[in-house]
């Protein structure tokens, strides 16, 4: 049988870099997920996600005696926007409508979470809950 040859193994690996795009997004990319108001998944985690801040906050106000920083409590309304990207777990990148407690006022933040289901203890670690700025914006790669 004959050996393939460096034009073979060139075809090959671009064959397999059009499949994986077309099956899955391309690998590392992020992928767009669909029906993220229906998604319990996702709202579950959006919700996790506004725990954890409200955690920081509290934290934050009290080792300043009353002087925190950020918008104080907010209440988790939905999540409007997710992509996911796999990484060492998968994470989560939402756009998370909230209303500010104190102010009545609804305010949209950005979140990033990672999952690792296999780590007991701590399986989901929220990375960053900022406000969304208006020209924010997600680079998706493909439909999930």
């Amino acid at each position: 049988m004959a050996r393939p040859t460096a034009v073979t193994v060139i075809a090959m690996i671009c064959l397999l870099a059009h499949y994986s795009e077309a099956i899955g997004g391309l690998i590392g990319g992020r992928t767009k997920v669909k029906n993220v108001k229906t998604n319990k998944e996702i709202q579950d985690l959006g919700r996790f996600s506004v725990e954890q801040y409200n955690n920081m906050q509290k934290s934050i106000i009290g080792s300043q005696n009353g002087g925190g920083g950020g918008y104080g409590d907010v209440k988790f309304r939905e999540v409007v926007e997710a992509e996911t990207q796999v990484v060492s777990g998968i994470k989560y990148y939402m756009k998370i409508s909230t209303v500010v407690t104190k102010s009545g006022a609804t305010k949209t933040f950005d979140a990033v979470l990672v999952v690792k289901p296999w780590i007991t203890d701590q399986d989901k670690q929220l990375l960053k809950f900022t406000p969304s700025s208006p020209s924010s914006s997600s680079s998706t790669t493909s439909t999930k």
